[in-house]
C-alpha cells in the first residue's frame, strides 16, 4: 500500500548520463530497478520490487498523460513522455521516459521495460505548463470525466500544433 506523502518543492536533477531503467509486469508491479532508480525514488529495492509503478506518481502529473501512456504501451507500442516524479521523502524529479512493451516467445506483451534519462530543461517547461492546464480540465470535470475532458484538450493542442503525440513529444 502507498503511503501518504506530502510533496515538497525541492527538486532533484538528474546527471547528464543517469539512466534510470525498470521492468513491471502487465499490471504496472515493479519487476526490476537500477540502483539508479532507487537512489532517485528514495526507496530501498525491496521497497520498490512488487509494488505498483504509480508509487512515484507526483500529484502534478494529470491522469490523462498516464491513461494515454497506458494505451500506447498495451497496444503493443513504444511511448516517450515526460514525467514528474515523486521521490519517498516528498522531493520531485523530471524525466524523459521511453516505455516499451515486453514480448513473451508467442508475441504476447507479458511486462513493460522503461528507461529514463534527464529532459532538457526547455521541454520541461513546456510540458508542465500543458500538465498543469490538463490537470485544471481534469479538476473541473470531476473524476468521472477528468481524463476524457483532459483527453480532449491534449489532443486540440496537438492539433493546433499540426502533429501527433509522439511527434511533439520528440519535437520539442
Amino acid at each position: 500500500m502507498k503511503n501518504k506523502i506530502i510533496p515538497t518543492q525541492v527538486e532533484k536533477v538528474m546527471r547528464e548520463n543517469d539512466f534510470i531503467v525498470s521492468t513491471t509486469d502487465t499490471k504496472g508491479r515493479i519487476t526490476y530497478g537500477n540502483r539508479i532508480f532507487v537512489e532517485f525514488s528514495g526507496y530501498s529495492w525491496q521497497e520498490l520490487v512488487g509494488a505498483q509503478h504509480n508509487i512515484i506518481r507526483h500529484p502534478d502529473m494529470p491522469r490523462s498523460v498516464f491513461n494515454l501512456l497506458w494505451e500506447v504501451i498495451q497496444a503493443g507500442h513504444e511511448c516517450n513522455a515526460y514525467v514528474k516524479n515523486l521521490a519517498k521523502d516528498g522531493s520531485f524529479y523530471w524525466v524523459f521516459a521511453n516505455v516499451t512493451p515486453l514480448f513473451d516467445p508467442g508475441g504476447r506483451i507479458e511486462g513493460y521495460f522503461s528507461v529514463r534519462r534527464k529532459p532538457k530543461v526547455e521541454s520541461v517547461k513546456v510540458m508542465a505548463g500543458i500538465y498543469r492546464t490538463l490537470l485544471e480540465v481534469e479538476q473541473q470535470a470531476g473524476a468521472r470525466e477528468a481524463i476524457p475532458a483532459a483527453t480532449k484538450v491534449l489532443h486540440q493542442v496537438l492539433a493546433d500544433k499540426g502533429v501527433d503525440y509522439d511527434e511533439f513529444i520528440m519535437s520539442i
